[in-house]
């Protein structure tokens, strides 16, 4: 179909209705309109396994579902049939269930290197109580984030960081160190003695970790006494079924996991050492820790949906499915980008599991406007795609047809590098960062 045909009059007025009552438009920035072309922002009608519906009727391949956290797909009969069986026997009691105690042991035998666990309902929720937990059992106040990483919490001591800032006070008593460089993690270290009480980072994103890289952190944070968070959220199922811990062999103090582990089902969990997880209840004689306590935490149908998930995973290969079918786009869309002279600048990267591309200018740098035109070129296409992160339900079909589609755009954005001026193919404004000072 030409881009001048494709409209989406439905999702235009649904986009309408929702940022009249929604601030945003969304219940998560990134998946704001203003991160798609313009005018070209579908609304979703309902989604099954690798592929969603629009209220305009339109089917698409979708990539990076539920901003990474569905990855077997919509629908999954086995996760909905466990969250039914638990919705059939209630979903939230005046005391905790017995299926807490079944989820606890299933997820502490996906994740082995994890003594505790408990469960809530959002990332925030535990990469927060993390940091909580790591102030408290060190006395100190400082929080070091990987500031390579986009993203961490919705919290203070992240939001604080970034451009929309607005509402937060200035503590300064977050600060930052550069992904793979033990040197200047250790200068940082040195610099704030004995006020630093963790590090906490995504141990791997689209950068794999150099050999030794998270040893050495392992090592300095018992060396300047600060606790070792690793954020989860991506690598949790997707790097292995233990997550980044699991394939690389290095233990942090705290982990925190989300995103894959209820395929779409609303559960997190804050996990870790025992001797750090019990200043959070009842048997430790110290000053308590407030560190978890969400009405929702237990809900029955996401605590099944979780297990259910872990259990597909181990039983199924999952993790190993991913990788394949990533490695498979991988290699399509860079032959695509190849064949059309844009191989430098349509430019794939990350683990196979967890695929995400970029979109470069004719100087190299990174472009909105050419991504702008590339997100329409697919969505056209019928690919929805704001990533190439691959759920387990898309099949050889599914990959051979986004390549295709991937060659169509990439046809385009070689027009647009000749003229040097993607806007004739943007359609209007270009897509625009999350993180930014105003509207």
């Amino acid at each position: 179909m030409d881009t001048e045909e494709f409209d989406l009059p439905r999702s235009r007025a649904a986009n309408e209705r929702l940022h009249a009552l929604i601030p945003g438009g969304a219940h998560t920035y990134a998946k704001g309109d203003d991160q798609y072309p313009e005018g070209l922002a579908p609304v979703i009608s309902h989604g099954k396994g690798a592929h969603v519906w629009d209220v305009d009727g339109n089917r698409y391949v979708e990539y990076g579902s539920g901003l990474r956290s569905v990855s077997l797909g919509h629908a999954h009969p086995r996760v909905v049939e466990a969250a039914r069986r638990a919705m059939e026997r209630g979903g939230n009691f005046v005391r905790p269930s017995a299926l807490e105690a079944e989820a606890a042991e299933r997820f502490l035998a996906t994740v082995p290197t994890a003594e505790m666990v408990k469960f809530a309902k959002n990332g925030s929720d535990v990469t927060t109580a993390a940091v909580r937990l790591a102030r408290a059992v060190t006395g100190r106040s400082r929080v070091a984030i990987c500031g390579d990483q986009p993203f961490f919490s919705t919290d203070d001591w992240f939001i604080g960081t970034t451009p929309m800032s607005a509402g937060i006070p200035d503590t300064g008593l977050t600060v930052t160190f550069p992904y793979g460089d033990l040197p200047a993690t250790e200068e940082l270290l040195a610099r704030y003695a004995g006020e630093v009480a963790c590090l906490i980072l995504e141990p791997a994103t689209h950068t794999e970790p150099a050999p030794g890289y998270l040893a050495g952190l392992r090592e300095l944070a018992d060396r300047h006494g600060c606790v070792l968070v690793f954020d989860e959220m991506i690598t949790g199922l997707r790097w292995s079924e233990a997550g980044a811990q699991g394939l690389y062999g290095v233990v942090p103090d705290l982990s925190t996991f989300g995103k894959a582990l209820g395929n779409g089902f609303a559960v997190s969990a804050l996990a870790g050492r025992r001797e750090l997880m019990e200043r959070g209840g009842l048997r430790d004689p110290r000053d308590r820790v407030f560190l978890l306590s969400t009405t929702h935490g237990a809900e029955s149908h996401s605590l099944a949906a979780a297990m259910a998930v872990q259990s597909t995973y181990v039983e199924e290969g999952v993790t190993a499915r991913l990788h394949a079918i990533g490695e498979r786009l991988a290699a399509g869309v860079r032959e695509a980008a190849a064949a059309h002279g844009v191989g430098d600048h349509v430019v794939v990267r990350g683990r196979a599991s967890n695929l995400v591309f970029a979109t470069l200018d004719g100087n190299g740098q990174p472009s909105q406007e050419y991504r702008t035109l590339f997100l329409r070129q697919l969505l056209v296409g019928g690919v929805l795609a704001p990533s190439f992160v691959v759920s387990s339900a898309l099949d050889d079909a599914d990959v051979e047809r986004t390549v295709e589609v991937v060659a169509q755009a990439c046809a385009v954005y070689r027009k647009a590098l000749d003229a040097g001026d993607p806007a004739p193919w943007t359609g209007g404004r270009p897509v625009k960062p999350v993180f930014r000072r105003t509207a």
